[in-house]
């Protein structure tokens, strides 16, 4: 199992490294490129036109090596079942920006509805197909929570909230691939580590999902050469998730998932101050601006930040074992 989990990480990785060149060039012959919002930060608007819609070639190099190699069961299906419709959210979305060639998408509330239909069947897959429970598990301080009807409100909170928290941190060069690799590499361990079969095929797509990110970042990475788009932010926020969902630590993606968490309050810190005293509490929201307006390298604030994703996750796996013993 091991064995393949390796060689299907890998294989996304040089499917991606492989297909990354001849896709920007397709992007760029139709001019398939990114419009800068007018709010942004001035040091972005030589970003303008930089291709788009990366999170394609992304979910193509997880979906070949996981769909040859997995074992099709219920849980790692439904986990990338939801990367997929994610993903697709996130295209339609960056469709309707290249198509009326503005930096807005699909409104809010579209996403939300559509977001809601996906946690809905995330949550019935998970409870009739793979038989869990309609409780909510701490992991922390090992209790449990019965949720009933209110359980696949949950499951709709953590999906909306882990793929506008990576969608949020896409902000920068590799910044948001970078961290959602991380995590993702949290999650590959963790399922690794319980010694149940029934769920080691999570193992092998998280693996893919990692590879395929750390080859979209051979392009991604400072100065980008192509962006992941709402396709990838959404997609890979969707699979995040999903794992979540699946591995029963819903909660425990508040600390395993911190940089996202953190990049979210900071964008609802801001709107709050700003709508109740008229003050704003950063330079700019989300925080990664607020860092790049104090003159911070675009380099130094996407390394640090991969630094404080990797101390969440890997505080959040230690907390994970622990619960498991």
């Amino acid at each position: 199992m091991l064995g393949e989990i390796l060689i299907a990480g890998l294989a996304s990785l040089l499917i991606c490294i492989f297909l990354g060149p001849k896709f920007i060039d397709f992007l760029r012959a139709r001019e398939f490129g990114q419009h800068i919002r007018e709010e942004g930060p001035e040091g972005h608007r030589h970003k303008a036109g930089t291709p788009t819609m990366g999170g394609l070639v992304l979910f193509l190099a997880v979906a070949v090596p996981f769909l040859i190699l997995s074992n099709y069961d219920q849980a790692s299906l439904a986990v990338f079942g939801t990367a997929i419709a994610s993903a697709f959210l996130g295209f339609l979305d960056d469709w309707t920006k290249i198509s009326k060639k503005r930096s807005l998408g699909l409104s809010a509330r579209w996403k939300l509805a559509i977001q809601a239909l996906i946690a809905l069947a995330l949550w019935y897959v998970a409870t009739r197909g793979v038989g869990l429970h309609d409780e909510l598990n701490t992991r922390i301080f090992s209790a449990h929570v019965n949720l009933g009807f209110a359980y696949p409100v949950l499951i709709f909170f953590v999906l909306a909230g882990a793929s506008n928290g990576v969608n949020l941190t896409d902000g920068l060069d590799g910044l948001a691939a970078g961290c959602a690799a991380i995590v993702l590499l949290a999650y590959t361990a963790m399922t690794l580590s319980t010694g149940d079969k029934s769920i080691q095929d999570l193992s092998l797509l998280c693996a893919c999902l990692v590879g395929a990110s750390v080859g979209f970042l051979w392009f991604n990475s400072f100065p980008a050469a192509i962006f992941m788009g709402d396709t990838g932010s959404l997609g890979l926020g969707g699979a995040i998730a999903a794992m979540a969902v699946m591995t029963q630590t819903e909660v425990l993606l508040v600390i395993i998932g911190g940089i996202f968490v953190i990049e979210a309050l900071s964008v609802a810190i801001q709107v709050f101050s700003f709508q109740r005293f008229r003050k704003r509490v950063f330079l700019m929201a989300p925080v990664h601006h607020h860092f790049e307006l104090m003159a911070w390298s675009e380099t130094k604030i996407i390394l640090r930040f991969w630094i404080v994703a990797a101390i969440c996750s890997a505080i959040g796996f230690t907390l994970y074992q622990q619960s498991i013993q």
